[in-house]
């Protein structure tokens, strides 16, 4: 059942029912009608609200005419395809949500929609990190809005830490990006990381694909913002940006944290106000900093900036950094030779993952996994030992 006429015949109000899954109710209108679908989380708390009346395939399957047809009609994937490239946000939701499923039939139906999607080679990925409360939603909305002014589409896509016990994700960067998340220009996208190590999560760089086939110039990853565990993302985008707090450390702290070896602008957030000389402090340390660090790249020295997103001052001189960057790196060539060597570290990640499901999903119902797993917890071998056998087991059975 649609959720639309499920409130309807319940008498449920729009804003009963967000106050029910603590989300506001401007996304359960955008559900209602369409314009966004739910994330995993929120699509599970809605069929436990509504006792099963309401499921994922309500917003996975195309809605005709209930009143007339009281069915639905799958929509196929090539379909599903025409219609982000027409630039549908309600398709594209549903394509990402798709490609996060782990249901096995939606895996392959994700699979097909990879192989059909558009490749779009005139995108910036600009990656963006820092430590917590360092702003990265709020630069991204200040810049984004920025962009926006100048004709761009920008979608986001938002990494938020998922709960090891629960796998819980609060996923509150729309929430955050309230001005840029109701723009026609935008698509902000939050997503849990599912206990995915490097900042990101597993099908980040699907969800990439979708964006540029949808027909976003800019897009950003934002990561969960932990720090030096972050570099995941560095692997997936052109643009590596780092931001950094005002007074958040001198010369030689800037040369322990790892992370700022690969980046490609490091910028000074929060430069406003009673902070503004300790950013200018901050730019100059950094500045140090970078002279005694080995280049990451053999066509381009980083630069250190300042800004103030919540004032919006800066980003001019940010995005002209970034096209110097974009230009320079076109026309060598290593824009593309990047993307090629992205594509390749894609390829061994998705082997590596999809070794992993079939070598568990073989295994399982072998019982000498169950008494591999007590030997461990009993301490007779060890856990490489352990591993030594499955990987035995399957050689000799599963061949």
């Amino acid at each position: 059942m649609h959720l639309k006429k499920y409130l309807k015949i319940n008498k449920i109000s729009s804003k009963e029912f967000a106050e029910r899954l603590n989300i506001s109710e401007v996304s359960v209108s955008r559900y209602i009608n369409k314009v966004r679908i739910p994330d995993r989380k929120i699509l599970n708390k809605i069929s436990v609200l509504t006792n099963g009346f309401v499921t994922a395939n309500d917003f996975y399957y195309e809605y005709q005419d209930e009143e007339k047809n009281n069915k639905y009609t799958h929509l196929s994937i090539k379909e599903m395809v025409k219609k982000i490239k027409k630039g549908s946000i309600k398709h594209l939701a549903k394509a990402i949500t798709l490609i996060e499923s782990s249901n096995s039939l939606d895996q392959e139906k994700a699979e097909e929609l990879i192989v059909n999607l558009p490749q779009n080679n005139e995108t910036i990925r600009i990656g963006i990190t820092g430590v917590p409360g360092v702003g990265k939603s709020t630069f991204i909305e200040s810049f984004g809005l920025f962009l926006i002014e100048k004709g761009l589409n920008v979608g986001v896509l938002a990494i938020d830490p998922s709960s090891k016990k629960t796998g819980g994700s609060i996923l509150g960067d729309k929430t955050r990006m309230q001005k840029l998340s109701v723009k026609d220009n935008a698509f902000i996208r939050p997503s849990p990381s599912s206990g995915h190590l490097g900042g990101v999560t597993k099908t980040t760089r699907e969800s990439i694909l979708c964006l540029e086939a949808g027909g976003y110039d800019i897009i950003f990853i934002e990561t969960m913002g932990v720090g030096q565990a972050e570099t995941n993302v560095y692997n997936m985008v052109d643009i590596f940006l780092v931001l950094l707090l005002p007074s958040g450390g001198d010369d030689l702290q800037g040369i322990k944290k790892g992370i700022i070896e690969i980046a490609d602008l490091l910028v000074v957030n929060k430069a406003d106000n009673n902070l503004l000389s300790s950013a200018e402090v901050t730019v100059n340390d950094y500045r140090n900093a970078l002279t005694i660090i080995q280049k990451n790249r053999d066509d381009w020295t980083p630069k250190v900036l300042k800004c103030s997103s919540i004032n919006s001052e800066g980003m001019s001189q940010v995005w002209n950094d970034i096209k110097e960057f974009h230009k320079v790196r076109k026309k060598n060539g290593n824009y593309m030779k990047n993307r090629s060597f992205q594509d390749v570290s894609w390829m061994w990640d998705l082997t590596e993952n999809k070794l992993s499901s079939y070598l568990k999903n073989k295994l399982q119902s072998s019982d000498l996994i169950d008494e591999i797993e007590s030997k461990i917890k009993e301490r007779s071998i060890n856990s490489n030992q352990a591993a030594n056998l499955i990987l035995d087991l399957y050689l000799k059975n599963f061949k």
